[in-house]
């Protein structure tokens, strides 16, 4: 029953269900690629990490600075983070990160997930050397950052989450919306010429207002590029371990969340109760944004965030050891 309502629904997201020529190669997989227009900031830095070339941008490789890393959600890039690094770069060493077959990093072996994502973060912060950096997540970005501060507590000082993965309580709902969207990105990734018009309009949905509206389009021209991520990573969702609210309660880093409420995939009523069980939580709401308010509310957001940035440069504010 729940696949025949995923096919039907499949079928009603897109122009009618009679086939159609499918995008080439050379459309599907341009030179150079699309995905590169979302990438972190030159100059770039490769750093290999379990054998992927992970591409970062570094403001200020000498470390002299309090480090912040910036993970963007899946099917965007660390380009996502270049109007919050502006204004922090003055007071932190930012790290912009491309998850690997994203901007300008390379693919992986492993299919993309949180919990990919957080082991190849830790091996990034080993890779780096970095002393307890604060982790910045948008998505699922937001739910790696947890999944490590959850696994290796003294490793991360706080955490900045924005609509993280991981605090939706689930149920046959949710898994019938994820299935649903999953059915979606794999048309894109076999080439569905009528993908490109529907993911357009699934963003619209996703990223408001003209502060986004760059990036916006940039994400929707790589669409098909990001297809197969994204059925990996919505595929992950569903599986027992992407729940990470039982470990909430045991966090002691400080933790800011700046939730974008017209989210219409990672809602704030269905997240709001898992928000209220992290201690040392200060939650603010952007009521104009649709997933990622340091996008779609830079100037909001940044002024929101800096008292509690700004407190976590002194040395007695920080993870317990």
């Amino acid at each position: 029953m729940r696949g025949a309502i995923v096919s039907l629904l499949a079928c009603a997201g897109l122009v009618g269900c009679a086939p159609t020529r499918p995008l080439s190669r050379v459309e599907l997989e341009p030179t150079p690629p699309r995905r590169l227009a979302l990438a972190v900031a030159e100059h770039r830095r490769i750093i290999v990490v379990d054998g992927v070339s992970i591409a970062i941008h570094d403001t200020d490789p000498t470390g002299a600075k309090p480090t912040i890393i910036g993970l963007h959600a899946i099917g965007h890039g660390g380009g996502d983070f270049a109007s919050f690094e502006q204004a922090f770069r003055d007071r932190f060493r930012v790290i912009t990160v491309d998850w690997p077959g994203h901007g300008a990093s390379g693919q992986d072996a492993q299919p993309a997930s949180a919990r990919r994502y957080a082991a190849l973060l830790l091996g990034l912060i080993e890779a780096l050397d970095l002393d307890q950096p604060i982790l910045f997540g948008n998505s699922v970005g937001g739910a790696a950052a947890l999944q490590l501060a959850q696994q290796h507590p003294a490793r991360v000082r706080a955490l900045v989450l924005c609509n993280p993965g991981g605090l939706d309580p689930g149920g046959f709902i949710s898994g019938l919306f994820i299935d649903h969207l999953v059915a979606r990105f794999r048309r894109g990734a076999a080439g569905d010429a009528r993908f490109r018009d529907w993911f357009a309009g699934y963003y619209a949905d996703i990223l408001l207002g003209t502060a986004a509206a760059q990036r916006r389009a940039a994400i929707v021209a790589a669409g098909y590029e990001s297809a197969p991520r994204l059925v990996e990573a919505w595929t992950s969702f569903a599986r027992a371990d992407a729940d990470l609210r039982a470990g909430l309660p045991a966090l002691r880093q400080p933790v800011f969340v700046g939730w974008a409420i017209r989210d219409r995939l990672v809602r704030w009523g269905r997240n709001r109760a898992a928000v209220a069980s992290i201690p040392n939580a200060t939650v603010m709401r952007f009521e104009n944004s649709g997933h990622a308010p340091f996008l779609e509310e830079p100037e909001a957001f940044n002024a929101a965030v800096r008292p509690f940035l700004d407190a976590l440069r002194s040395p007695s504010v920080g993870t317990e050891r």
